[in-house]
């Protein structure tokens, strides 16, 4: 038998792009292992072996009950190869979850397949945590260890595309798929047909970012991506490839609201899957499920347009007047000796007479209707010492001092128009209780027409503008938040880098936020700040829970301990620049001011809420 190293090579459990997968016994503790051997074109490649070298000690050291845990990483001749324990059954084949489908012979319950899926949730949100994305999750590595309380999934292979290289990854990919379909150069027929649909659906599972050959890293959104398909795959036994019916349509007995799920996993844009994949799962699934009636098919409405077209072709018959069966279809019938003679109006001039009468008004009833938030998701900044003002800035914001602010969560993004306009909806107007605005729409991209509240072409997810302060604090509590502290917005906009001038560092371009530009964005559109907070500079300001006071640092250095700002003022506070502005404003520390009525079309909002540290 062939031996790399101390391990005697016992059979070939499988190959991928990614290397060869063995089985082999140590040759000294006689204990099998599972080897995976490297491709030799790949290990040949100094920049490979330089970035193996930094990360795999990395992707070794992670330690969770769903991953596959790595006892070593060793190199023979040149080639590397990865150590771990062997999954396999009682005929030493791998049992990995696409097999374990099908030797089950039976669709998974709904309780089956969330236990399953939120294994691997727990597993990536444990990797990303540390810095670590899995970039190539698909069925042949999530391994299947049967236990005495249910099944077990463990994850493997974990960063293989990061440290091959994602071109290379993918290149090496195309060529595992040329080299099936051409069966007579390497593989049987019936070879070729199974490892060519292996490779077309591990083609499946890679994000749109993926199945390109740009520089271009994925992040672990790319892992979000392929947990949508894989949610879909165990819900529906097949991929969500081109126009696929939505989960609640082919499973409608299900209670979770696994449409939702999958459809933030699988956005085309990377930036608005779920950061957090359990979060995620606890978010959607037990959000209310709602019929999407553009999604229904047009066999369910064949019937009513076809009840439409009769319609239209039938005569209005008197009371007395009855068909046969057999007249259907036919001309209609006259009754030769019963036509009347014309009768004449005696009073013609009577239709003009008007009653003078006034008749009784009765408004019509309007049924209420439930109008659901759409939510933003939030990122806890932990509680701390943060650093507010600054020693160069304006006058207002000095003397620079040290806060203490207790955890709290703040939204990832400004709230858009999207949002915005379910709150109005609610609200039935612009005006709240006291009658102060709420938004004035002609400074804002929603307007009503016929009574309807639309939303301008193409801006449904950029930032809602136009909004006072009373409609900023309305629409947090109507959604159970708040609006964040003056010191809460300049510590998460600083990342919890207190040498940080702007959100993303010491300095900022128009590569990394909108201003002194024409008009606002598509919320997410920039890269985030250190706590993944996206906008946190530029696009719009954003109102603050505090008053206005130019003196109050000098009052609040006295009070560090979560200032709240002043008692009382004339204006409300806003943060963090807009589309308009220059450079300068663009400042963690920078601070604007208005009339908490005043509109403005540079003028938006985001939320937060209070947490409980356990």
């Amino acid at each position: 038998m062939d031996a790399i190293g101390d391990y005697t090579i016992q059979k070939q459990l499988g190959q991928g792009a990614f290397g060869t997968v063995y089985l082999a016994e140590h040759r000294f503790i006689k204990r099998l292992f599972a080897l995976k051997a490297l491709p030799e074109s790949v290990c040949s490649d100094p920049v490979f072996m330089r970035r193996f070298e930094e990360q795999v000690a990395q992707i070794a050291a992670l330690d969770h009950p769903n991953i596959l845990k790595i006892h070593n990483v060793s190199c023979q001749e040149g080639r590397y190869f990865i150590v771990t324990d062997p999954i396999t059954d009682s005929l030493q084949e791998t049992m990995n979850l696409d097999r374990f489908l099908q030797l089950k012979g039976r669709s998974l319950s709904e309780g089956e397949i969330e236990e399953l899926l939120r294994q691997v949730a727990s597993a990536l949100d444990y990797a990303h945590s540390v810095g670590v994305l899995h970039g190539s999750l698909k069925l042949t590595n999530l391994l299947v260890a049967a236990e005495k309380t249910g099944v077990k999934l463990l994850l493997s292979d974990f960063g293989l595309t990061r440290l091959v290289g994602e071109g290379v990854a993918l290149m090496r990919l195309y060529e595992q798929m040329a080299l099936a379909l051409l069966p007579s150069l390497q593989y049987s027929k019936e070879r070729a047909v199974q490892l060519s649909l292996n490779y077309l659906r591990s083609f499946s599972f890679l994000a749109p970012e993926q199945k390109t050959l740009e520089r271009v890293l994925s992040s672990e959104k790319a892992d979000a991506y392929a947990f949508g398909v894989l949610a879909y795959f165990l819900l529906a036994h097949r991929l969500p490839e081109g126009a696929f019916d939505i989960p609640s349509k082919l499973l409608p007995e299900y209670k979770g609201n696994w449409d939702l799920l999958i459809n933030r996993c699988l956005q085309n844009n990377p930036h608005v899957r779920p950061q957090k994949l359990i979060q995620a799962m606890n978010e959607c699934l037990h959000a209310p499920r709602t019929v999407m009636k553009e999604m229904r098919s047009l066999s369910e409405l064949e019937p009513t347009l076809e009840s439409v077209q009769q319609m239209a072709f039938e005569f209005p018959l008197k009371s007395a007047e009855v068909l046969s069966a057999t007249d259907v279809g036919l001309k209609p019938l006259l009754k030769p000796q019963e036509i009347a003679r014309p009768e004449y109006e005696a009073d013609p001039g009577a239709i003009f007479q008007r009653d003078t009468l006034v008749s009784h008004y009765t408004p019509t009833k309007m049924e209420t209707q439930e109008v659901e938030p759409l939510l933003t998701e939030m990122v806890v900044i932990p509680g701390g010492a943060y650093h507010r003002g600054s020693r160069e800035g304006a006058r207002d914001e000095m003397p620079r001092h040290e806060v203490k602010l207790v955890s709290f969560a703040l939204d990832i993004h400004p709230v858009t128009n999207e949002q915005f306009v379910r709150f109005l909806q609610a609200m039935g107007g612009e005006k709240d209780y006291n009658n102060n605005d709420i938004i004035r729409l002609r400074d804002s991209r929603i307007k009503r027409s016929t009574g309807k509240i639309l939303i301008e072409s193409g801006y449904a997810s950029h930032p809602v503008v136009g909004v006072t302060w009373y409609g900023a604090i309305a629409y947090a509590k109507w959604i159970g938040k708040r609006l964040p502290t003056e010191a809460e917005w300049e510590a998460a906009a600083s990342g919890g880098h207190p040498e940080f001038l702007y959100a993303t560092g010491a300095d900022i371009g128009r590569q990394a936020a909108n201003f002194f530009s024409s008009d606002t964005t598509a919320v997410m559109s920039y890269p985030p700040n250190a706590f993944g907070l996206y906008d946190m500079a530029g696009n719009v300001y954003q109102w603050c829970q505090d008053w206005y006071a130019y003196n109050y640092y000098d009052a609040s250095s006295l009070e560090p301990d979560h200032p709240q700002g002043p008692a009382q003022g004339v204006y409300r506070v806003l943060r963090g620049g807009c589309w308009k502005s220059l450079k300068e404003d663009m400042r963690c520390s920078h601070r604007h001011r208005n009339n908490p009525g005043a509109v403005n079309s540079t003028y938006g909002f985001r939320c937060a809420a209070d947490v409980s540290v356990v």
